[in-house]
């Protein structure tokens, strides 16, 4: 990785790849330790949030359960640009999606209590459905969207927490960024919360779509830009935040590692 400017404040994830020669293995192995972990966090997480009275210690438990999934499947995750947060928010963080790593990268590594939204479908299910719920994600009506609208703003006032939304809406299969829907740039404009744009490069090779849930051990990187402010923007402006969000997620997955000076 190239060297960062002194304004960077980068995390690292602890050292624990595989050898070359043993990728292959240490692939088949991530596989049972990704589903174990997942159902061991999740009935976890779940019997916290109904035992305790402090309903964060349940997401503090899920964001350490991704940092040690990391550690376990070989994963290093970088992470640069957390001093340009201005205190806890609340943002809206905007990132690309390239593989359902994406997700454990997210939760583990940027600070704070912070809420993915998602469709509302996924908490149909009867066991999804309770982890996500008790992790406090946000389901979203993508059909309705004043009521989604309705929703992501009583979760920021009445939690004070940040929203983590893919404007994508789906993961890209092959790396190459796909279009933003407008809904997460509408919802920063309305509920006048900055946005985040951040860049997940590198994960697309760590967990494939399509690879059942394969982790194949290796590096990647977590990239917070700079936060735009929403304040003085109209519901009018959403497309053109929408594009320059975009610009600059693309730029920074086109560029190097080494942070601007």
């Amino acid at each position: 990785m190239g060297s960062s400017s002194a304004h960077d404040s980068t995390l690292v994830a602890p050292d624990a790849a595989a050898p070359a020669g043993g990728q292959r293995t240490r692939a088949v192995l991530n596989r049972f330790i990704f589903r174990a972990m997942l159902f061991s966090m999740g009935s976890t997480a779940v019997v916290l949030h109904r035992a305790l009275p402090w309903k964060s210690v349940a997401w503090d438990f899920a964001k350490l359960s991704a940092r040690n999934l990391a550690r376990l499947c070989g994963v290093r995750v970088h992470v640069h640009g957390l001093e340009r947060l201005a205190g806890p928010g609340p943002y809206i963080f905007a990132p690309n999606h390239q593989s359902n790593f994406d997700i454990a990268a997210l939760l583990g590594y940027l600070p704070g209590h912070n809420r993915f939204v998602t469709k509302k479908e996924l908490f149909a299910e009867p066991v999804l459905g309770t982890v996500l719920r008790t992790l406090g994600m946000v389901p979203v009506d993508r059909k309705n969207p004043l009521e989604a609208i309705q929703v992501l703003e009583q979760v920021v006032r009445d939690e004070r927490c940040s929203l983590i939304i893919f404007p994508e809406g789906t993961r890209s299969r092959d790396g190459v960024l796909l279009p933003f829907k407008k809904g997460p740039f509408a919802a920063a404009i309305l509920l006048k919360i900055p946005i985040v744009p951040v860049v997940c490069r590198g994960t697309a090779a760590l967990m494939p779509k399509g690879g059942y849930l394969t982790i194949n051990p290796g590096a990647c990187e977590v990239f917070v830009e700079e936060p735009i402010p929403t304040a003085d923007l109209a519901y009018d402006d959403r497309t053109e935040l929408r594009d320059r969000v975009r610009a600059i997620i693309a730029t920074r997955l086109s560029a190097g590692t080494e942070e601007p000076s």
